[in-house]
């Protein structure tokens, strides 16, 4: 983050608007937050602030300053003091002090006797991601999806039971007959298991026994009792068997990085609570 201060101001901005946004009781109020208002004292003098918003409720006109200090040490007494002399003639103005790494004791003492509340924003840090007690809190997930292609069918060559075909049909089995098998309607029943699946469904089925494998293969299956069904046909199946490929799976990995998500941080010293400022959501009282 850059230090000539402006930066700073715009980010303070940021985290309190997505906070001014969030409140269920003054969000219909639409509050902008101005940076760099001018605000004329009791005196006619021009007093100039790096934030500033307003909003009225219930008649009350409630007017805010955050006065942002993007320094590398602790804001000293001195720069309450610069504070409080600016807002000293503005009546019914709230004051607030902003910055990143924390003020002295004695800014302390005397921002507490003036009413003015003293926050740090900040960047996240690795403090935020463990409770209280040390533990520390979900930061990332990772999560490894693997999706598993059906197989394809190249070629399903059945041996019919020719007893029971002659016995039970008007099928010449001395005459060729084919068989799609891309059609669901062709289905294998195996009485034994108790199993009917149709040539997709095997598809499938196979596809879900090569995880991690790809290529052709070759399988011959073996019935004591199965039934073949095409159509309005049904055949006795001593057994098949199969021609197919299997395609590579497809890998998708999903990286959840919750830390990205995390736009900002404010302390309230004035309250010892503090609140994250997430791009999606805020979270009070965080930890």
């Amino acid at each position: 983050m850059a230090s000539d201060g402006k930066d700073y101001e715009q980010f303070v901005k940021n985290l309190q608007q997505a906070l001014l946004n969030s409140e269920s009781l003054i969000k219909q109020k639409n509050i902008v937050i101005e940076t760099n208002k001018k605000l004329k004292d009791n005196c006619g003098i021009e007093r100039e602030f790096d934030l500033y918003w307003e909003y009225e409720l219930a008649g009350v006109v409630y007017k805010t300053v955050i006065e942002c200090k993007d320094y590398q040490s602790r804001v000293s007494v001195e720069k309450i003091d610069a504070l409080i002399g600016k807002i000293r003639d503005i009546p019914d103005i709230k004051p607030v002090f902003a910055t990143k790494t924390g003020y002295q004791s004695g800014a302390k003492t005397k921002a507490e006797f003036n009413k003015i509340d003293l926050l740090i924003v900040r960047e996240q840090s690795d403090e935020d991601w463990v409770d209280s007690d040390g533990n520390p809190f979900i930061k990332k997930i990772v999560i490894n999806l693997e999706f598993v292609s059906p197989a394809r069918l190249i070629s399903f060559v059945p041996k019919i039971d020719g007893d029971w075909a002659k016995e039970n049909t008007d099928l010449d089995l001395n005459s060729p007959f084919s068989l799609n098998m891309r059609n669901n309607l062709i289905l294998v029943e195996n009485v034994i298991s108790g199993e009917k699946f149709s040539m997709l469904q095997l598809e499938e089925k196979l596809g879900a026994l090569h995880k991690g494998e790809s290529g052709d293969f070759t399988k011959t299956e073996k019935f004591e009792e199965a039934y073949l069904y095409c159509k309005d046909l049904k055949l006795k199946l001593r057994s098949y068997t199969i021609n197919y490929s299997v395609s590579p799976p497809i890998q998708m990995p999903i990286n959840i990085d919750y830390s990205k998500e995390l736009v900002g941080v404010i302390e309230y010293l004035h309250k010892g609570t503090k609140t994250a400022v997430f791009s999606d959501r805020i979270i009070k009282n965080w930890q």
